[in-house]
């Protein structure tokens, strides 16, 4: 397996700088797309953002971190992609409310302070859950939010993966034929639940978003998750225990106790490693495959 953090920042650098030399001028969001236009839920699954510290994970042009800010959110927009930062850094820099930076996003929440709100569109599962969610355990807040799309059946009916393991998949540069292997982690929506379940999440709704186009396989869901606040400990007696009790039991608290586990920061990548001959026909093409798209 080749280093997916590398592998997958060297393709969305590829990805920016093809759509920097395509010099597009993208309108601003009028709805809100979970990775399938005109499907699925829209903005609201985000609830009142007014007043919220919020971060964008894979946020690419920006688009849908500064629809937050207008809303009157504080806005920060992570992703590990130079070029995708410079695209969004030329279009947002000075919008009020909204922190753009080029960053790691494990390495981000790590030096950040909890955010009331962490959400993103289909970014997520290009990182390791096993890295990420240490590092979102504590980036999220006691009763805040994890909100994210991630795909669950690609362009050729593959459905999820039933191990936490990573699979090749093909970014197409828009307007080309040019494909770019990335590493997804695509799951069943229990193995979600059960990391998410793992590192102090509570997960509260699963939403399949599907295209209107009938013979599309192509699938994602849409995961709601909170992290609980923690439960009172009882208040202490001066009354002495009854016979036989048992002494010495520790407060119990919701969350579970996690150990933060860290590594160094991944520099800017080189060219991807060269991949293995894989048997059998290339992985099928991402429908809609997007970290901050488009």
């Amino acid at each position: 397996m080749p280093d997916t953090d590398t592998q997958n920042t060297a393709a969305w650098i590829t990805y920016g700088a093809h759509q920097l030399a395509r010099g597009l001028d993208l309108p601003e969001l009028e709805g809100w797309a979970w990775d399938i236009p005109d499907a699925g839920p829209g903005i609201e699954v985000l609830g009142p953002v007014t007043g919220l510290r919020v971060l964008d994970l894979g946020s690419g042009l920006g688009r849908h971190a500064a629809r937050l800010a207008a809303l009157g959110a504080q806005v920060t927009a992570v992703d590990s992609s130079p070029t995708q930062h410079e695209r969004a850094s030329a279009r947002y820099l000075a919008t009020d409310g909204l922190r753009l930076e080029c960053a790691d996003a494990a390495d981000h929440l790590r030096a950040a302070l909890p955010y009331d709100l962490v959400y993103s569109v289909s970014g997520l599962p290009f990182a390791d859950p096993r890295r990420l969610l240490p590092a979102l355990a504590n980036g999220v807040r006691p009763g805040g939010r994890l909100i994210f799309s991630a795909l669950h059946t690609n362009s050729d009916g593959v459905g999820p993966s039933s191990e936490v393991a990573a699979r090749p998949e093909i970014l197409r540069l828009p307007g080309t034929t040019e494909d770019h292997t990335v590493y997804m982690w695509v799951l069943t929506p229990q193995l979600w639940e059960d990391l998410l379940d793992e590192h102090g999440f509570v997960l509260e709704s699963v939403t399949a978003i599907d295209p209107p186009q009938p013979g599309n396989p192509v699938s994602y869901r849409l995961y709601t998750a909170r992290r609980p606040k923690r439960v009172p400990s009882r208040p202490r007696s001066s009354s002495l225990p009854p016979p036989n009790a048992a002494l010495g039991v520790g407060v119990i608290v919701a969350e579970r106790c996690l150990r933060l586990r860290t590594r160094p920061g991944v520099p800017a990548p080189d060219a991807p490693r060269a991949l293995p001959p894989v048997p059998g026909p290339p992985p099928p093409v991402i429908a809609e495959g997007r970290r901050g798209l488009p």
